[in-house]
């Protein structure tokens, strides 16, 4: 499946800088993105930066400098230097839009150039740190991130964190240098996003509430996400009329009536599969029932400013039946399972050996590689040291992954596929 032509410019705004098979320079230092950052002025004393695969939003005061968000470990030096070739003056106060490694760790390079900001965070910033530390091991295991020489693993411990300095619940309004900047707590990808607000200048810098293509909020690797205050969020930053959008990924959302038309258009968007699933789910529908009957009108599908080049519609879904309902299925077998591999070996033998379900798969994939996918699937765990089954299971993760526009099925096919060829070694 090719991309559409407006998918292909988001996937590269949001993604150009960023190759998630080596993912490492969201946690380390040594890992500095060699681009030159972007940096746009998008009002008087205002400035969009983008030092990597995330982007940040500068406000020069007469007190001093308001960052929003610091990217990644390896952008700091490169959001140092952008930094400075906008602004001599201190760095007043530093705000974390969300917890996530992104948006947090490019910090120590300010400090270590001798800034003392105050760092100020929703308060649930800090239990967020405190979940990286616990599931560090995890987090390497998701984003690729290999162990450094003394076999230690960034973010496991509590001096890899530059931490808030100051915590607020639902709203705060801050004055730097005679002027207001107004946050608002939001859910999204996390339960503790903040996004900012400077009316002065009509402009808000939203962090991952806003990216320019269609919200993360199903991600399957991941914890909970929350459509309906994301929804939320959009329409509240929509009241405002901004005139500009700092985005947290991507390129920058400026114009009123484009921001009043996206940030209302990705509210009825997520309410729409969130409407959809609620409905399944109290009917007593089975959730792949659920998941299968989702159906996306065209003015969502079709949106230049949401294409669903990272998370998609459908694990939205399952992450807002994860929300509301257990982990079950609905499938009877599935409550107490046997184990996968006995399941795997016993289809292989109903089918007349793994020899056949790999030539079934084979075939299949010719024309549903979903369905051929399953085959592969049983034929890989009846068996992984056998060669012919590992090959088309492998085969068939690859060309899959193809297929998919979405960022998030394709790490998590391609990651399927790594696994694979690394279990008969």
């Amino acid at each position: 499946m090719a991309f559409p032509e407006n998918q292909q410019k988001a996937a590269r705004a949001a993604f150009g800088l960023f190759n998630p098979a080596q993912g490492v320079h969201i946690f380390s230092r040594e890992h500095s993105a060699e681009q030159e950052p972007i940096v746009v002025e998008v009002a008087p004393r205002t400035w969009f930066i983008q030092p990597g695969m995330v982007n940040v939003g500068l406000f020069e005061t007469d007190e001093g400098l308001v960052m929003v968000d610091a990217g990644c470990a390896g952008d700091g030096p490169s959001l140092l230097r952008a930094v400075r070739s906008v602004s001599d003056r201190p760095l007043h106060t530093v705000i974390y839009t969300h917890g996530h490694s992104d948006h947090c760790f490019g910090l120590w390079a300010f400090l270590e150039a001798g800034e003392r900001p105050e760092i100020v965070a929703h308060e649930n910033v800090v239990a967020h740190f405190r979940r990286y530390i616990k599931t560090a091991g995890l987090n390497g295991h998701i984003n690729g991130q290999r162990p450094g020489p003394d076999g230690r693993r960034w973010a496991e411990q509590e001096s890899d964190f530059d931490w808030p300095t100051r915590t607020y619940r639902e709203t705060l309004e801050l004055t730097v240098g005679g002027e207001p900047f107004v946050l608002r707590h939001g859910k999204g990808e996390t339960d503790d996003a903040t996004w900012v607000w400077a009316p002065e200048r009509r402009v808000i810098a939203a962090g991952d509430l806003l990216t320019g293509y269609f919200p993360n909020a199903g991600n399957p690797r991941k914890v909970q996400r929350f459509a309906e205050e994301w929804a939320d969020a959009a329409e509240e930053m929509a009241a405002l009329r901004p005139l500009a959008v700092i985005t947290g990924h991507g390129d920058l959302a400026v114009g009123e009536e484009e921001l009043q038309d996206e940030l209302t258009t990705l509210a009825r968007y997520l309410r729409h599969i969130v409407d959809h699933t609620l409905r399944g789910l109290n009917a007593g529908l089975m959730h792949d029932e659920i998941v299968d009957s989702l159906e996306i009108p065209a003015e969502f599908r079709n949106h230049p400013r949401l294409p669903a080049v990272y998370d998609q519609p459908e694990f939205v879904c399952r992450n807002v039946i994860r929300r509301y309902s257990g982990w079950w299925d609905g499938y009877p077998a599935n409550l107490l399972p046997a184990p996968y591999a006995a399941r795997a070996r016993e289809i292989a033998a109903l089918a007349g050996g793994i020899g056949a379900l790999v030539d079934r798969a084979r075939e299949l994939a010719e024309t549903d590689l979903a369905l051929a996918g399953h085959l592969a699937e049983w034929a890989f765990w009846a068996d992984r040291a056998d060669p012919d089954a590992q090959a088309a299971y492998v085969d068939i993760l690859e060309r899959r992954a193809k297929q998919q526009p979405g960022l998030m099925a394709q790490v998590g096919l391609r990651w399927s596929r790594r696994y694979a060829e690394q279990a008969a070694r």
